[in-house]
């Protein structure tokens, strides 16, 4: 698990990769500043990711969790590796006749 990646939610809708970063910054140098977006409409889902080039700085980074952007609480966290998905139908061709 890396802990130089943090994941940012409750952000406002508005937020682009660029002002993430900008947010982020005096806490460190930054490698990656995305905001996750909506596939089919590209609008913000709200959160996102912010990768430091060390894992000092993003935990000093860490105190931004509870400030209060334009209106939002937001919420950081150490990012935690993806889930694997669980799918609700089967890939084989081991179907059950209907």
């Amino acid at each position: 698990m890396d802990k130089n990646k943090l994941f940012v939610a409750g952000l406002p809708w508005a937020v682009t990769n660029d002002m993430l970063r900008d947010m982020f910054a005096v806490y460190g140098e930054i490698v990656e500043a995305i905001v996750i977006t909506d596939r089919d409409t590209g609008r913000s889902k709200g959160f996102g990711f912010v990768t430091f080039k060390n894992d000092a700085d993003a935990q000093k980074a860490l105190e931004m969790d509870g400030k209060t952007i334009e209106e939002r609480t937001i919420v950081v966290n150490i990012a935690k590796p993806r889930e694997p998905r669980k799918d609700n139908f089967r890939r084989d061709n081991n179907r059950r006749p209907y």
